[in-house]
């Protein structure tokens, strides 16, 4: 079981009007690019979706079993 130094992911987020959701992106998590209608949904989705890519990307092994934390502009 791998463990980590924690770091903490920064995710820019922004609402976009003519869509009508947030959209979410990070320079921190390879390939993140995601929305949701409420702040909250975004939220949640991103606790799931970050250490996925994080994972997938080979920045965390596939058995890391820690808390990734990341950070909305709020």
């Amino acid at each position: 079981m791998q463990t980590i130094e924690q770091s903490t992911y920064h995710v820019n987020a922004f609402w976009d009007a003519d869509a009508a959701v947030w959209v979410a992106t990070s320079d921190n998590v390879p390939g993140l690019a995601t929305e949701s209608e409420t702040i909250e949904a975004l939220s949640h989705k991103l606790r799931v979706l970050i250490p996925e890519l994080l994972r997938l990307n080979h920045v965390i092994s596939e058995d890391y079993v820690g808390t990734v934390v990341f950070q909305l502009p709020f």
